[in-house]
């Protein structure tokens, strides 16, 4: 037999990283006692909803990038790059959640035809068959015989009561809308150098419409897409597993936490469970805080009726939040602001610290392709060759959000280089925090970075 040449290599890597990725991902399906899901499940499986699946993200990051590095080498160029324009499953997905598919399918276990779905949610029979089949080739919905379709596993994610679809609606809705007019901004003399928040793709498009309220004002002006929003933001912390935080930081040691920018207490709520022992003060807008507090009488009553938790509006870029507290932690704060208006969030949440205070800055954090000095220390890991040192498509999402603030706020997602700028010690000819980066807990999607007042 013939010695494998550098290429061929490569692509047996790439497989063996395929077969041991998949083996880890199966495993840890297998030690919940549930076996392995199949492709036409029909419920969730209970590793669905656990709250820590950093094992299973980090085996299904290498499983995606290694898959899609060896297709994109295998196949003809032409065919890889039109897989990524001929896409309209965001559009399938849009139909499906607005005229909730789902959640009728969901009351016919065995199957409703096309004709009856059809008919309940006041839809062309053809039409919908259309969007039921392209969904049912990526698993979503399935045809269990002729025109008759019945939910799987994936589309339960689309159910009305499921918060993940609340936030594939909202970007399936709106994104497409700002990302059609990137090219316009990137040219127009007035958006294309602008780094400023009203000057998104996102303002840009709505113009044209003629709607010239922010994003916030928005959400202030409609109680509907405020709500969706707040739900949105709850289930985008579960695609990314935003939770692992509660298991992977070392809470048992700390005893106050202020989340800035808390919203509903998409991470808060689970972290007064979790860690009954912790003071906790949620900061956002007054209106926000309205809803946090009925959100927090539904899902954690005993926190309120124990004192440990308080309400404290502020507006964070004019406000300093309460004074002297353990930890100060922002998820999915830093990436929505532009660095001027990131600088004064963190300058004011430094004026709070006490010496010994921690901040948590939980966000995704942006790779090169490169190899990176430094990267794979503190924390951090990298791919195993040959597969690009940030996992490729296995950062996907990551990257797709980086797209996201973009397009919505002007903003974006941070390489930990940038984020250390951000935090960087004060003097005579700079406005940054004073803060600096001590660790980082990689969480797969996203990263929680712990910052401390900077030694002078």
């Amino acid at each position: 037999m013939s010695e494998l040449n550098e290429s061929e290599v490569k692509l047996e890597a790439l497989l063996g990283i395929i077969n041991s990725s998949a083996r880890q991902a199966i495993a840890e399906y297998k030690k919940t006692g549930y076996g392995v899901p199949s492709a036409d499940a029909t419920t969730f499986h209970p590793l669905d909803m656990a709250t820590d699946t950093l094992a299973l993200k980090r085996a299904i990051r290498l499983l995606e990038g290694a898959y899609h590095q060896l297709s994109a080498i295998l196949a003809p160029p032409q065919h890889t790059v039109m897989n990524f324009v001929c896409n309209y499953n965001w559009a399938c997905t849009n139909v499906a959640l607005r005229a909730r598919l789902a959640d009728v399918l969901d009351q016919h276990p065995e199957g409703l035809s096309v004709d009856r779905l059809a008919d309940a949610v006041d839809l062309d029979k053809s039409k919908t068959a259309r969007i039921l089949r392209a969904l049912s080739i990526m698993g979503c919905f399935k045809e269990v015989e002729r025109d008759v379709f019945a939910n799987t596993r994936l589309s339960l994610i689309l159910k009305s009561a499921n918060n993940t679809g609340c936030f594939a609606q909202l970007h399936s809705t709106d994104g497409p809308k700002f990302a059609g007019v990137l090219y316009e901004t990137m040219i127009d003399q007035e958006f294309s150098r602008s780094h400023e928040v009203d000057k998104a793709p996102r303002v840009f498009a709505s113009s044209k419409e003629g709607n010239k309220d922010n994003l916030w004002e928005m959400m202030e002006n409609n109680e509907e897409q405020r709500d969706l929003f707040h739900r949105a933001m709850l289930g985008h912390s579960d695609m990314l597993g935003a939770s692992a935080v509660l298991h992977q930081y070392p809470w048992d040691g700390i005893s106050s936490v202020v989340d800035v920018g808390s919203g509903i207490g998409a991470i808060s709520v689970p972290l007064a469970k979790m860690f009954p022992h912790l003071r906790i003060t949620n900061h956002d807008l007054p209106e926000v805080i309205v809803q946090a507090r009925i959100a927090w009488q539904k899902d954690a009553p005993e926190a309120l009726l124990d004192g440990r938790v308080e309400f404290v509006p502020i507006n964070f870029f004019e406000d300093v939040p309460v004074v002297g507290k353990d930890v100060y932690y922002l998820k999915h704060i830093i990436h929505n602001w532009p660095d001027v208006e990131a600088t004064t969030i963190l300058r004011n949440i430094r004026k709070a610290m006490r010496p010994d205070s921690v901040l948590l800055i939980h966000d995704c954090v942006l790779f090169h392709t490169l190899q990176e000095p430094g990267v794979g220390t503190n924390g951090l890991t990298i791919a195993p060759e040959p597969m690009l040192p940030n996992f490729g498509a296995g950062s996907h999402r990551t990257y797709q959000t980086d797209m996201t603030m973009w397009l919505v706020l002007n903003s974006k997602e941070r390489t930990l280089d940038e984020l250390k700028i951000l935090g960087q010690v004060p003097s005579s000819t700079s406005a940054n925090a004073g803060l600096a980066l001590t660790q980082v807990y990689d969480l797969v999607e996203t990263m929680v970075m712990e910052f401390r007042i900077a030694q002078s």
